[in-house]
């Protein structure tokens, strides 16, 4: 292919979410996350894109919010991230599984200390009688881990999108974009250029 584009469609997305932060666009990483129940009904919401890697895609959250629920029924996921500025958009379809105990205990480690705790107070996607009861469990826990670092709580990790196709779209006038597909071959990616 003749086109200027590069052959490793993770380096082009890390390449991008770069471009984004560079023009100052809110959270960058996030992407649109689309999974499905056992019987294929789907759902969707924005999470944010914490890696990249050889591997795949990585992000973060409860094992038993929704979507861990479907994950675990369900290995299928969709994901879209959109720069509306760049007239950008890419789309990523693949499998998503649990990362390592090591890996998601990294990324936690790592996490502010607010946003560890909230993993304990909050049973992400669970209903709750009142915003109330939610901050006096934030605060149990603060109490609770006021003199020690937060543990990862035993719901909550990783996972890595495992990724089989990735379709690349570049806003261009008169619509006629630019769409580059790449299809996981092998070890490595068939590449195509679509029509607009």
């Amino acid at each position: 292919m003749n086109d200027d584009f590069e052959a490793d469609p993770i380096a082009r997305l890390a390449r991008w979410i770069a471009d984004a932060a560079a023009a100052g666009m809110a959270e960058p990483s996030a992407i649109c996350l689309a999974t499905a129940d056992a019987a294929g009904r789907p759902s969707a919401r924005m999470v944010l894109l914490r890696g990249l890697d050889d591997r795949g895609l990585r992000f973060y959250t409860s094992y038993f919010s929704r979507k861990g629920h479907e994950l675990t029924d369900n290995p299928y996921v969709a994901a879209v991230a959109h720069w509306p500025v760049l007239k950008r958009q890419v789309r990523v379809e693949g499998t998503a599984a649990r990362l390592s105990e090591d890996e998601s205990d990294e990324y936690f480690a790592a996490r502010p200390r607010g946003h560890a705790i909230a993993a304990w107070a909050s049973e992400q996607s669970e209903p709750i009688e009142s915003r109330d009861i939610l901050e006096q469990r934030f605060e149990h826990f603060e109490q609770r881990f006021a003199h020690e670092a937060v543990p990862r709580p035993h719901s909550w990790g990783g996972y890595l999108i495992a990724p089989a196709r990735f379709e690349f779209w570049q806003g261009r006038p008169n619509r006629m974009h630019d769409r580059f597909e790449y299809v996981r071959h092998g070890i490595g990616w068939r590449i195509a250029r679509l029509q607009p």
